[in-house]
């Protein structure tokens, strides 16, 4: 900070002298001085802010979800750092940085050294500034299978505080009480095309061994499971060897599967549909195993 400098001993003449362009340092944001003219790094930015924002300010939105390793989309600004400051201080955003204050200040969670608003917070606070559907359901997504936010603390917390940009987060997360991607949004619209529907979404399936999986979709009067299995949102290592672990178990039991992935739902539908009419009729022609809902179980 200038002040700091000025503490030191710095004439502030010499100060801003030194931050002039072609000067050795830098101004990045009011009163906070970079000591070199290079770019600055992201955690120099960061750092920066949180300078400007005073004591225990901490970072939100876009910016925090990166922070915490979530993939956030391009549509969401990858320059601006999202600040949340004690209602009590007057911080006026500037350069980079919005500064929101509130009375709502929750505790930070530190990661790599960064305070950040904790992660439910972070992510409704991003999906609040921006209205395309695509890339806030794809945030949401994120921060529910990666970040581990249930879909319910993510709901609760658009409900509290300003209302403003929360009509498309509170619909996505309405619509996925029974599905859990976006992915599988598209597909429930789609089946509504087939002849014959499924019989049901995200049912846990047993058979006479045990529990055999919980297929995105279901038609129970011939034993069809269908998967929406995305390299995108679900595909680590781990979730690639479980993938291959369900489907065994699928086939020893006996029922037939279809798997499809997102961007097929997206940009060739009908090709889906043919795929899924197909495999009906082939599961329709064969004796159905013996394989019921695990709720049926109960």
């Amino acid at each position: 900070m200038a002040r700091d400098l000025t503490t030191l001993g710095m004439d502030p003449r010499t100060i801003y002298r030194k931050c002039l362009p072609g000067g050795p340092w830098q101004r990045l944001l009011p009163g906070t001085i970079l000591l070199h003219n290079g770019n600055p790094t992201r955690r120099q930015r960061a750092l920066a802010a949180l300078l400007y924002g005073g004591p225990r300010a901490m970072i939100t939105g876009a910016e925090a979800c990166r922070w915490y390793d979530l993939r956030v989309p391009e549509e969401f600004p990858a320059q601006d750092i999202h600040l949340l400051v004690p209602h009590e201080r007057r911080v006026l955003s500037s350069e980079y940085v919005i500064a929101e204050r509130t009375r709502r200040l929750p505790g930070a969670w530190v990661r790599h050294g960064i305070p950040l608003a904790p992660l439910v917070r972070a992510t409704t606070d991003a999906v609040r500034r921006i209205r395309a559907e695509e890339p806030v359901g794809h945030l949401l997504v994120e921060a529910i299978q990666h970040g581990h936010c249930a879909p319910a603390d993510l709901a609760s917390e658009l409900d509290v505080g300003t209302k403003r940009g929360t009509a498309v987060p509170r619909r996505l997360l309405k619509e996925w009480t029974d599905l859990r991607s976006v992915a599988e949004i598209r597909a429930k619209k789609l089946s509504a095309q087939l002849t014959t529907a499924p019989s049901h979404w995200n049912a846990g399936i047993r058979a006479p061994t045990g529990f055999v999986g919980r297929p995105d979709a279901w038609w129970d009067d011939v034993a069809l499971a269908w998967e929406i299995d995305s390299f995108e949102f679900h595909y680590s290592r781990d979730d690639y060897a479980r993938t291959l672990r369900r489907n065994n178990r699928y086939a020893a039991a006996g029922i037939r599967i279809v798997q499809t992935l997102p961007a097929s739902i997206r940009d060739s539908p009908e090709q889906v549909l043919r795929e899924l009419e197909a495999a009906y009729a082939a599961a329709a022609a064969r004796a159905r195993p013996p394989v019921y809902l695990a709720e049926l179980a109960a």
